[in-house]
């Protein structure tokens, strides 16, 4: 099974805004990324599925993408809401995708 480890720098993330400008410059989300938790949802459910063009971050079908999240209690402190939305989605996208019969695609490992 592949995997992808990407690294996302916590301490850029001060509020939801922050959250989704560093989502979207680190994943590559496309231009009419909605900058939403839904929006969110849909770019990560495709992290294994290139031609939908979600996302410029793929691994093959089946594989894991790794989120390293450094400063992540930093951020938890400074915007709970942000975080729990990150951990609640993130749990979403792998039970969206077991629901279709796909496998889990996303992993977070705190720092």
């Amino acid at each position: 099974m592949q995997y992808e480890t990407i690294r996302i720098d916590c301490s850029n993330i001060f509020d939801e805004d922050s959250f989704h400008s560093v989502f979207a410059a680190t994943f590559g989300f496309p231009a009419f990324y909605g900058r939403n938790m839904d929006a969110w949802v849909d770019c990560m459910t495709s992290l294994d599925e290139p031609d939908d063009g979600m996302t410029t971050v793929t691994v093959e079908r089946g594989g894991i993408v790794v989120l390293q999240l450094d400063a992540i209690a930093q951020m938890r402190d400074r915007c709970r809401r942000t975080y729990d939305d990150l951990l609640e989605c993130s749990a979403f996208v792998n039970w969206r995708r077991m629901q279709s019969g796909l496998k889990p695609v996303l992993c977070l490992s705190f720092a």
